[in-house]
């Protein structure tokens, strides 16, 4: 079963120091991405409060789960990190096999 459609929990991330800013990723998934103050992305915690704290996790809804993972693989900045919760395994991202 891939990542895509499995039910594995998964987790996000963003390296703002990668951001580009570009907000494909708040367009996709406004309920998980938001921009602060100095442009870059971050993610939002269930309740939609923003993490400010670099590498910050944060789960994936499971609604979301194509539309975070979307917004991984096209995001230019290539910061947005997918992982699964129960091993850490990047499923999306940068560093996804």
């Amino acid at each position: 079963m891939s990542a895509q459609t499995g039910t594995d929990e998964l987790r996000v991330w963003v390296d703002q120091d990668l951001c580009t800013g570009d907000g494909l990723c708040v367009q996709y998934a406004p309920e998980v991405f938001e921009f602060d103050i100095d442009g870059l992305a971050y993610v939002k915690d269930s309740s939609g409060e923003l993490l400010q704290s670099p590498g910050v996790r944060t789960d994936v809804p499971g609604h979301l789960r194509l539309e975070v993972i979307d917004a991984a693989k096209e995001c230019p900045g290539d910061c947005i990190h997918v992982v699964r919760s129960s091993d850490d395994v990047e499923v999306a991202g940068p560093d996804a096999a």
